[in-house]
């Protein structure tokens, strides 16, 4: 007996309704709908690409290492971090994002105490998805007006982009320089915070026991939050 090969009758898009109803004289007021109907259908297919592309990625991370070391002289003695360079990040996640039709943007955005940076991902059927963070100008190491902003910047679009991918930097043989001090997204929030509650600056190092905020370290960061946080509380 010949077999019968059923094949599954797939409901038109919304593109094709369009076209039918043109071609039947359809009124101007159902178009209108049908239009509507095509916006949210090419929509929820961009986001669902979006979601599959990003799944992809997810799969296959890049491996991104901390190629970069920063070091300075205090009185306790030689202090450092390492960390992954903008261009090492934004090199190699693009690299990947662009395999599943991805892209990353930043736009930067600055009032009297904050600077904030938004990474939008976008796929290239037009869904996105976008984060923000926030940090003060990074004041540290003498620096003028414009690099405390710059190097602020640059901090932000590096975190806005692996807190959007999800991914993380690897840590690397750092020859001995790095001690146990807290790391530039702790600095952040505690820089945030002196300003947003306008804490002296001065009076907050002197009872930590540093001579910068960078000095602090990751055994005192609770201590340090929580004293800041204090200043908060006896504000309400």
């Amino acid at each position: 007996m010949e077999e019968l090969a059923v094949q599954e009758k797939q409901s038109p898009s919304p593109a094709e309704l369009i076209q039918s109803a043109i071609a039947n004289g359809t009124d101007l007021e159902k178009l209108e709908k049908l239009l509507d109907l095509q916006i949210k259908w090419e929509a929820n297919e961009a986001r669902k690409a979006y979601n599959k592309a990003m799944a992809e990625f997810k799969a296959n991370p890049p491996k991104i290492e901390k190629d970069r070391k920063v070091g300075y002289q205090t009185a306790k003695g030689k202090v450092g971090y390492s960390h992954a360079s903008l261009y090492n990040v934004v090199d190699k996640v693009s690299a990947e994002l662009s395999k599943h039709g991805l892209s990353a943007t930043w736009r930067t955005t600055q009032n009297e105490k904050l600077i904030t940076v938004t990474c939008r991902i976008t796929h290239e059927k037009g869904h996105h998805e976008e984060t923000s963070l926030s940090a003060p100008a990074d004041e540290s190491g003498s620096k003028n007006v414009i690099q405390a902003i710059g190097s602020t910047v640059t901090y932000l679009e590096r975190y806005a982009l692996l807190s959007l991918t999800g991914l993380a930097t690897y840590e690397q043989d750092t020859d001995g320089m790095v001690e146990d001090k807290i790391d530039e997204n702790k600095v952040a929030i505690l820089k945030g915070l002196i300003q947003q509650l306008e804490v002296d600056e001065a009076k907050f190092l002197q009872f930590m026991a540093v001579e910068k905020v960078e000095d602090i370290n990751s055994s005192d960061f609770a201590k340090a939050k929580m004293a800041l946080e204090a200043k908060r509380r006896g504000k309400k």
